[in-house]
């Protein structure tokens, strides 16, 4: 992923290319992703019913949260989970699957793209986020109801931080797992992925768990702003952030020292035969004690 050309725009050619697939990747994953949202809204009439009185408004959203069964979130985590896994992986070795301006801006941030890049990534995971949501307007029955919002109760600054904190959690996800190179490196997808899971598991009741400024701007151009849709741009950018910061506290203080060997596939390198520990351990406490005690240089026995 990363760029070495000395000038600004000496990959430019390779840049757009990846930009542009970039683009088609932000659309699977969203396609997937908030298609499956949508799904299980549309199994649940009432929350259907709920967006459709509030459509356009943030009380539509918080209606949606409100009537969501433990059944349709959990679906609804899932959905988001596994379609940022296969997305990436399907896209992993191409662009590098990030699909969230978020994970560009600390990639950026690290060196691990260019400024060219970054600014093409961003532009083309927004406007994938706006295909995406215009596709499943075009292809699904029914008020489209994937756009994120704070819940009932949830003011503007805690929606800020429950986004910023699970936007970090995911950055930091992609930094360890995917730009730091290790023997794992190439399952980098599923961890990422259950990460985005688990995040949606504490914050999609709260927040929607965006965590992406384009998964939250792609929905809201086709179906309305909202006077909170700006939680999604300052959550995820302070994540993205916090992520970065940590991140490089790590790579200073050469955190692979700390636990060597971790990613070694070598028995020899693993803790000995406890069992065996003990027995030795047990006979040498035995020898010491069974061997006769001299005093002054004269054995006794």
């Amino acid at each position: 992923m990363k760029t070495d050309s000395r000038s600004l725009f000496g990959n430019l050619r390779e840049d757009i290319h990846a930009a542009s697939l970039e683009f088609i990747g932000t659309i699977l994953f969203l396609l997937l992703g908030l298609g499956g949202i949508q799904a299980a809204a549309f199994s649940n009439q009432a929350t259907v019913a709920a967006a459709a009185n509030g459509a356009g408004s943030d009380d539509g959203a918080q209606a949606v949260n409100k009537v969501a069964s433990i059944e349709q979130l959990l679906y609804i985590s899932v959905s988001m989970g596994l379609s940022l896994l296969v997305s990436v992986w399907f896209f992993f070795r191409v662009t590098g699957g990030v699909f969230n301006p978020a994970v560009s801006t600390a990639l950026l941030l690290i060196g691990a793209i260019g400024p060219v890049r970054f600014v093409l990534y961003c532009i083309a995971q927004m406007v994938g986020g706006i295909v995406a949501s215009a596709l499943l307007v075009a292809l699904l029955p029914g008020q489209l109801v994937v756009t994120p919002s704070p819940a009932r109760g949830v003011n503007s600054a805690q929606a800020v931080f429950i986004e910023a904190f699970l936007t970090a959690a995911l950055v930091l996800a992609v930094l360890m797992l995917a730009a730091e190179k290790h023997r794992s490196t190439p399952f980098a997808p599923i961890g990422i992925g259950l990460t985005l899971f688990a995040c949606h598991l504490f914050g999609v009741i709260y927040t929607g768990a965006a965590m992406n400024t384009a998964r939250a701007f792609g929905p809201a151009v086709v179906t309305g702003f909202d006077k909170t849709h700006w939680v999604y741009w300052v959550g995820p950018f302070i994540g993205s952030l916090i992520a970065t910061l940590f991140y490089s506290f790590l790579k200073h203080i050469k955190y692979w020292r700390l636990n060597p060997d971790q990613d070694i596939p070598d028995p020899a390198r693993s803790p000995a035969d406890p069992l065996a520990t003990v027995l030795s351990n047990s006979r040498t406490e035995n020898g010491m004690t069974n061997e006769p005690k001299k005093a002054n240089g004269v054995q006794h026995v």
